[in-house]
């Protein structure tokens, strides 16, 4: 068992720092280790680079276990209480700052499973929806799944990997036989009367404040499952504190529409269209009406300010 210890701390030194905690290991070998590793957030402070910061400390031991040999229930459920933590030290330090959440009221009409849809411009807009559906009176009685692209599960490194592989996430795939296990999950999520929050621009601008144009899978999916769309729109303003990156964090306004229903008596291909047009229509109502001016697009602005 010592050229296992060794193994470790050789395989550990790689982080390029040290580790304040301790490792518990079950059947370790080069491998395992190595993706322990990459598991391992790095953060930089003023200060340089720092593993670890204390908003994980309560985690630790978590953490420190291997996570390939814990099964998937357990793993969804610490990884969320890590994302909790998280998500609160982001919130009292003014990192993510939600002003308001508008309209929850159509959220709280829903008595089905749904397609929540949502502008996707910023890592922390996950973050917001789950924030809406936490105020809800949906969270005890539905639980939130994301639909995530295919890159972000298997290669996203550290920390948000992480939360990538284990809070309720479905990863697209280039794999067809993939997709169709996905396209069967998808049903059965939806059909038990869960929600299902996915990104119908299939694309992050950063902070980019327009609607861009919407792709048709959100919408395939509910008018398969015969259930609604449920459109968000976040818009954004500048608060007075300076972020890290030399911008202004922005506060965040949440606003739930009504949702948007299939017809019985059109085809599926008619909902899809229908559904994907009135969610787009509904986003720029929300743009225009929150900005006072109109939307339009504009080349060599819109690439600027994305």
């Amino acid at each position: 068992a010592r050229h296992k210890l060794l193994d470790i701390v050789g395989d550990m030194a790689l982080i390029g720092r040290p580790i304040k905690g301790r490792i518990i290991a079950t059947k370790p070998g080069h491998t395992i280790n190595n993706m322990f590793a990459r598991q391992m957030p790095i953060v930089e402070t003023e200060q340089g680079l720092d593993h670890w910061p204390n908003i994980y400390a309560g985690s630790m031991v978590f953490l420190m276990l291997p996570l390939y040999f814990i099964s998937s229930k357990i793993k969804t459920k610490l990884t969320y209480k890590v994302a909790r933590k998280f998500l609160n030290t982001i919130l009292e330090e003014k990192k993510l700052i939600i002003k308001d959440v508008v309209g929850i009221e159509n959220m709280n009409a829903l008595n089905s499973g749904a397609v929540i849809t949502c502008n996707h411009f910023n890592a922390f807009d996950s973050f917001a929806i789950q924030i809406a559906y936490e105020r809800s009176n949906q969270c005890k009685k539905r639980r939130l799944y994301r639909v995530i692209r295919e890159g972000n599960y298997t290669n996203f490194p550290g920390f948000y990997g992480m939360l990538m592989r284990n809070c309720y996430t479905f990863p697209l795939s280039s794999n067809r036989e993939t997709m169709k296990k996905f396209m069967r999950s998808m049903d059965i999520v939806l059909k038990h009367g869960d929600f299902m929050v996915v990104y119908p621009e299939q694309s992050m601008w950063w902070n980019y404040r327009k609607p861009k144009p919407l792709k048709k899978g959100a919408y395939t999916f509910a008018a398969k499952n015969h259930v609604p769309v449920l459109p968000c729109f976040i818009t954004m303003e500048d608060s007075d504190i300076l972020g890290d990156d030399g911008f202004y964090v922005q506060e965040y306004t949440i606003h739930i529409a009504p949702a948007i229903y299939p017809d019985e008596k059109k085809s599926r291909a008619q909902n899809v269209e229908e559904m994907k047009n009135k969610n787009y229509e509904i986003w720029k109502e929300i743009y225009e009406t929150t900005y006072g001016e109109p939307l339009v697009y504009d080349c060599e602005t819109d690439v600027t300010s994305a």
